[in-house]
């Protein structure tokens, strides 16, 4: 485990982001979980929510979107709307490419269970190649498709189909400070986050412009999912754009138990760097989440382990000396979603620990003859798609 200087009492380290220490070792995002535990009047924020509902309540064809992608939070969310406030949403699924089978299976269920209508978009394929190539090389993080068109595409449907309320799942201060949670800062998603944190310092007009070549050219109209709608018109739709976990208390344990009461075909999935006896729900709307992690460790020397087990110590189920030995047993081991993730860019293993290790936050330095092993398995790994030279295979 890298030699880094850890929170005091979670153990998050001095690479991850956004974060900073007080005098005793405590950091920020610790300190933002004790005035949302003490300060918070979650009193008022439900009667807040409450209201905010029935101001939009029958005014259009749908009372509210709901971004989904099948996972925990966006199962939550759409779960909680429907059975507290027996709403009707639209729901958009913004499909990144690397959808899980046991994931689409309890998707479907789950939509036809709480009768909703469903929109579901695919990129073009060959377009997000390039974007993850891209993204990769400047940022170190090929994910960049899949931020900007989960954030962004919602938002044009709500446009097309004038649903001004939009809900998400758990706010960012859940796991950063962009935002926090005092009494008047209920956080907004809309394109101030978005450029704030969620592109990644690169818009969809800048990314044409790094992957439009005249050998390849590339037609501008396929960067619109990753656009932010204008601001003329959603303030002509008149948005209001929020988590429901700035109204509510988001525990993601408790959450999973609610819903799973009448979604019981909802029983999680295993994920690559994780313990799934103890964490079957984390994440497993993506088969490439692994290999995300593992760049993480190798730019941050942190992974998604240290993650869970600061939300873990945070709610008292957890000490923090077993969050270190957890922490020592599934980080920093290679993914089996590299070798894949290397056939779809074209790239070689050492090409890709090149790019990944030039972004790295100092003052982690990382080891790869350290990263050697690989780390477990999912069984539903062997179903991945595949594809060489951009032939499927």
């Amino acid at each position: 485990m890298p030699d880094l200087k850890r929170c005091s009492r979670c153990v998050l380290p001095e690479t991850y982001e956004t974060i900073e220490f007080d005098d005793n070792g405590v950091c920020n995002i610790c300190r933002q979980q004790k005035i949302k535990q003490e300060k918070v009047n979650w009193t008022a924020r439900k009667k807040q929510l409450d209201e905010l509902i029935e101001r939009y309540r029958g005014k259009h064809d749908y009372d509210c979107l709901v971004p989904f992608s099948g996972g925990k939070d966006s199962t939550y969310t759409l779960a909680y709307l429907i059975r507290e406030y027996k709403i009707k949403p639209l729901v958009v699924r913004f499909d990144h490419g690397f959808m899980r089978p046991k994931l689409e299976e309890y998707t479907a269920k789950t939509l036809r269970f709480l009768g909703v209508d469903a929109i579901r978009f695919t990129p073009n394929w060959r377009i997000v190649r390039k974007l993850m190539l891209e993204s990769l090389v400047r940022k170190g993080d090929f994910c960049w498709h899949c931020h900007t068109g989960i954030f962004s595409f919602p938002m044009h449907i709500a446009i097309k189909f004038n649903v001004p309320l939009i809900f998400w799942g758990e706010p960012s201060a859940e796991y950063t400070n962009y935002y926090d949670y005092s009494e008047d800062d209920v956080e907004m998603v809309d394109e101030k986050r978005f450029n704030r944190f969620v592109n990644l310092g690169i818009n969809a007009e800048d990314m044409f412009g790094m992957i439009n070549s005249e050998d390849d050219p590339v037609d501008p109209r396929d960067l619109i999912p990753y656009t932010y709608p204008k601001m003329k018109d959603l303030r002509k739709l008149g948005y209001h754009s929020v988590c429901l976990g700035s109204y509510i208390p988001w525990n993601v344990k408790e959450n999973v138990k609610y819903f799973q009461k009448f979604l019981p075909w909802w029983q999680g999935d295993e994920v690559e760097g994780i313990p799934f006896d103890r964490y079957p729900y984390e994440k497993i709307e993506c088969y490439m989440q692994g290999l995300r992690d593992y760049i993480k460790y190798i730019k941050r020397g942190y992974s998604r382990a240290s993650q869970m087990a600061t939300l873990d110590i945070r709610h008292g189920r957890m000490s923090r000396d077993e969050a270190l030995e957890m922490i020592k047993r599934y980080e920093g081991k290679k993914p089996h979603a590299l070798p894949i993730f290397l056939d779809y860019l074209g790239i070689t293993e050492d090409e890709f620990n090149e790019i990944c290790i030039k972004t790295a936050v100092p003052p982690y330095e990382h080891d790869f003859d350290s990263s050697s092993e690989y780390g477990n398995k999912p069984k539903d790994f062997d179903q991945c798609y595949r594809e060489k030279d951009g032939v499927p295979r």
